[in-house]
């Protein structure tokens, strides 16, 4: 046998083995993919990552009154007594003063100096009358006790005592024009008459309005300062008279200005008793607390909260809404899969009640635990947008 021939055989076994090889991959059967996790529609599951990033908080159900809400608005308002506007009875020229409106004075504090030559007549005046007065009564007296001893007659003693009266008239009466005025009548003296007098104000609180500069004349009838104390302020809030009714004495009122979120309490004092022109009730509520962003005339919504009774409550973030449904999310357990920690997260059905106060009345399904401390409180919506998006946060 010749090279060549051993050469074919060579070949042709070799041709054979590979034929053989492929033949047995042809007919080998491929290895199973790793199967993928089909979750319920009701479970959503997150990294330990994704969890923080979530922001995901637990808490349980706490119960507390609650009742159904009124809506309503009205304006912030501040009672008579805490609202004063401040003029000069006899008027005059403003000689100092260096308020602004916004400043905070305190009851008897000067506002203003105010000149004019009437004060000096008043007070020269007074000053007159009351030394006349002293020699009229001391001559009164003396003619009294006269007359009882028949040294004098009576017609005597009636022109000293109509002398007398009218003296201690005119004395009474230019007291109260000089108290008017700020000047105290007790005080005064020869030496201590001033063509000017000191403004100061009645009630303690800040200067809305500030209406003077110097050198300016003002009459009695314009309003030089308006003051108000923010202190006490009340609500008054406008029904519709179908509702006034469901408002009454002692109920409480959550109201909110200027769009805010932070929320102010008050209570209602009283309703009004007739109806406007507009088929509504005014219901007045003073305000409990002090607020600082809180001013008269600001407009406000308010929330009058009927009859309460106590239910189960949990924060008003701690429920989402899918489909037309209200759920909320709970712990269902821990797992690893491929080597990497996981948390499911099963949503629950409830329905949802009264709202107030951050906070909304559940109702749970039957057999739910209603201690449970398992509820996700914060980074519920989150977890509703990883179950609609699961590109975005779920695995």
């Amino acid at each position: 046998m010749n090279t060549t021939d051993i050469n074919k055989k060579v070949s042709i076994v070799l041709l054979g083995t590979a034929l053989m090889l492929a033949s047995c991959n042809l007919w080998k059967k491929p290895e199973p993919k790793a199967e993928l996790e089909v979750l319920p529609e009701d479970i959503v599951e997150l990294r330990d990552d994704q969890i923080k990033l979530a922001g995901i908080e637990f808490g349980g159900i706490k119960m507390q009154p609650m009742g159904n809400v009124l809506k309503t608005n009205g304006i912030v308002s501040v009672s008579p007594q805490n609202h004063a506007t401040v003029c000069m009875p006899l008027g005059g020229f403003i000689k100092n003063t260096t308020l602004l409106p916004g400043n905070f004075v305190k009851k008897g504090e000067t506002l203003a100096l105010i000149e004019n030559q009437e004060f000096v007549d008043i007070q020269q005046n007074y000053l007159e009358a009351r030394n006349r007065l002293v020699y009229a009564k001391a001559e009164y007296d003396r003619h009294t006790d006269l007359f009882k001893d028949d040294v004098y007659s009576e017609k005597n003693v009636q022109q000293v005592t109509v002398e007398y009266r009218n003296l201690t008239a005119l004395v009474k009466s230019l007291e109260q024009k000089l108290i008017m005025i700020g000047i105290d009548p007790a005080q005064l003296k020869e030496e201590t008459i001033s063509s000017s007098v000191s403004l100061r104000s009645p009630i303690s609180g800040y200067l809305k309005s500030v209406n003077v500069n110097i050198g300016k004349y003002v009459s009695s009838t314009d309003v030089l300062f308006e003051i108000v104390n923010s202190d006490k302020l009340f609500l008054e809030l406008t029904l519709f008279e179908k509702d006034a009714e469901k408002a009454a004495g002692g109920q409480k009122v959550i109201f909110f200005v200027n769009n805010e979120d932070e929320e102010h309490e008050a209570v209602i004092m009283q309703t009004g008793k007739s109806v406007t022109d507009d088929k509504t009730v005014k219901v007045f509520a003073s305000v409990e607390s002090p607020c600082k962003n809180l001013m008269p005339g600001m407009y406000v919504n308010a929330n009058i909260q009927e009859s309460s009774k106590e239910v189960a409550t949990l924060p008003s973030e701690a429920i989402v809404s899918f489909d037309d449904k209200d759920y909320i999310f709970i712990f269902e357990k821990n797992k690893e899969e491929l080597g990497q920690p996981f948390t499911e997260y099963k949503m629950i059905e409830v329905k949802k009640g009264i709202t107030s106060s951050g906070y909304t009345e559940v109702n749970l399904p039957s057999g739910f635990a209603a201690d449970s401390d398992k509820i996700v409180v914060r980074g519920a919506y989150n977890l509703l947008s990883a179950k609609k998006n699961a590109g975005e946060m779920a695995c």
